[in-house]
């Protein structure tokens, strides 16, 4: 997995919407080069932009708790993009399932997650960048895999979509 891949994908499971994920993405990177050019080179840039992302990310969401909600025009009136073919619409109904989950899930717990088993780091490269022991994040990944086993498979047993 490249580092472009890994940002998004940590952005995507602290942004609830693509959008605000790559904009997330995009603050991380400008974010890392201007640490770049002032001359903060790390031994290795995946574990370094995955620290960054997640500060974002973070900062982001305590700025969001004080400000408005804003709502897109198109959802705001019920506007529905049926654009998509029904197959690629079905095919995403689980991962959709998925993500909604995953935010049911503890902050520590989806972050440990996300940086472990999607991201493909290491637990203690997990550590490193959640700036927590290695025991915090075994222990946050077994109750995190433990707790979304558990809602889907009650997301199954209901035969929601």
């Amino acid at each position: 997995m490249g580092a472009m891949d890994l940002v998004y994908n940590i952005a995507r499971r602290m942004e609830r919407s693509p959008e605000d994920a790559r904009d997330l993405v995009q603050d991380t990177y400008l974010s890392a080069f201007s640490a770049w050019t002032k001359g903060s080179k790390p031994d290795r840039v995946e574990p370094w932009l995955a620290t960054i992302c997640l500060n974002l990310g973070r900062s982001r969401y305590r700025r969001s708790r004080r400000a408005l909600r804003e709502v897109p025009l198109e959802l705001a009136r019920g506007a529905v993009d049926r654009s998509d073919p029904e197959s690629e619409a079905l095919a995403s109904l689980d991962a959709a399932a998925l993500h909604q989950a995953m935010w049911t899930l503890d902050e520590g717990q989806r972050i440990a997650l996300a940086l472990v088993d999607i991201c493909g780091l290491s637990t203690t490269e997990a550590a490193q960048v959640m700036g927590t022991p290695r025991g915090t994040v075994l222990s946050r990944l077994h109750r995190g895999r433990r707790a979304l086993a558990h809602v889907m498979s009650e997301h199954v047993d209901r035969g929601e979509p």
